[in-house]
C-alpha cells in the first residue's frame, strides 16, 4: 500500500469531526492527492446500518455483542474502502479507528484486553494508521461542549445529554464523568505505548491552533 492513513481520537466533544474536515478540506486544496473522509462505524451501507442501529437502541448491547458489531462493521470498511484506497495512494482520514474499541470496549468497559485486540486484529487485517492525533482535553471540559448528542453513562451505556442550559444537564455530567476519565486515561496509555504514531494535542485550545499543529506534523508526514 502506498497511500497515507491518518485517523482522530478522543473522547465526546473533543473536536475530532471538526479537526478531521479541516484537515481533509486542507489536503483537498493544497496536496494535489485524492482524500478519502471517514467515521467509525460507518463508511459501507453495512457501516451505516450498525452505526444507526446501535444509537438507536434503548437497551444496552451485550460488551461482546457491541464489540463484533465495530468489529464488522470496521472489517467491511478496511476491506472495501480503506485497503483499496490506500493501494491508490489516496489520503485516507478517519474519525475514529480500532483504537476508539480499545480504548471504549476495553479500558473503559471492561472487557478483556486480549479479547478486544483479538478482535480488532482480525477487523483491521494488519492495516493501522501512519498518524493518529490524540485530541486530549479532560472530560468535564469537554462534556460542556457536547450540546445535544448521545454519549455514555458510567457503566457505558450510551444515553442522551440534555441542553448545557438544562438543570439536568449537572447530574448527567456528574454520573458520565468517571467512564469519561477512563476512556482519556485509556488513550494516554495507547499514546505512550506508541509514540511513534500517536500524537497528543491539547484540544481545550482554539480549533484553529488545534489544526495549524495537526498541519504542521501532516506536513512533516507528507515529505517523508
Amino acid at each position: 500500500m502506498s497511500g497515507l492513513f491518518i485517523s482522530f481520537e478522543g473522547g465526546e466533544g473533543s473536536g475530532k469531526t471538526t479537526q478531521s474536515d479541516m484537515l481533509v478540506a486542507r489536503l483537498e486544496a493544497e496536496c494535489g492527492r485524492r482524500v478519502v473522509r471517514l467515521h467509525e462505524p460507518g463508511g459501507t451501507p453495512l457501516g451505516e446500518h450498525i452505526r444507526g442501529w446501535v444509537k438507536d437502541q434503548n437497551a444496552p448491547l451485550m460488551l461482546q455483542a457491541e464489540l463484533l458489531l465495530f468489529a464488522a462493521s470496521r472489517a467491511e470498511l478496511v476491506q472495501r474502502v480503506i485497503r483499496p484506497e490506500l493501494s491508490q495512494d489516496a489520503i485516507v482520514v478517519a474519525d475514529r479507528y480500532a483504537d476508539s474499541t480499545t480504548v471504549y470496549q476495553g479500558n473503559a468497559r471492561g472487557l478483556p484486553l486480549e479479547e478486544v485486540t483479538a478482535a480488532n486484529a482480525i477487523a483491521t487485517g494488519g492495516v493501522w494508521p501512519h498518524l493518529t492525533f490524540l485530541l486530549d482535553i479532560p472530560p468535564d471540559a469537554s462534556l460542556r461542549r457536547v450540546g445535544v448528542q448521545t454519549s455514555f453513562d458510567m457503566e457505558g451505556h450510551i444515553v442522551p445529554i440534555a441542553r448545557a442550559e438544562d438543570s439536568s444537564f449537572r447530574r448527567f455530567e456528574e454520573l458520565s464523568t468517571p467512564f469519561h476519565r477512563k476512556v482519556r486515561d485509556g488513550y494516554l496509555q495507547l499514546a505512550k505505548a506508541e509514540p511513534g504514531r500517536w500524537v497528543v494535542l491539547d484540544a481545550s485550545q482554539p480549533m484553529e491552533a488545534v489544526h495549524a499543529q495537526v498541519w504542521e506534523r501532516v506536513q512533516e508526514l507528507l515529505a517523508m
